[in-house]
């Protein structure tokens, strides 16, 4: 039996469990975006983007699609606190 399955179910889970941070994220408002590291989100890639070349290097289906995901769901947020940072910057 190929245990790959194994990791498609815990890669859905992370990917389904960082996508609902993101939503959340996006419907509190009231989050003060400075609560949250520029640093976070810059490692988060950085170690994202090494572990989707080191994952095609060694040609590991489960893992390349887990890490992109991860890096999109890293972009995605820093793209978001950005926008948020802008919208209380013209608020003020």
């Amino acid at each position: 039996m190929n245990p790959d399955w194994i990791g498609w179910l815990a890669s859905a889970i992370l990917i389904a469990t960082l996508l609902r941070q993101i939503v959340k994220q996006d419907q509190s408002r009231d989050q003060d975006a400075r609560a949250v590291s520029k640093w976070l989100f810059a490692g988060q890639c950085a170690a994202s983007a090494g572990f989707v070349v080191y994952s095609v290097l060694v040609g590991n289906w489960v893992f390349i699609v887990t890490n992109s995901s991860v890096l999109i769901t890293a972009i995605i947020g820093q793209i978001m606190m950005v926008r948020r940072k802008r919208g209380r910057k013209r608020e003020t």
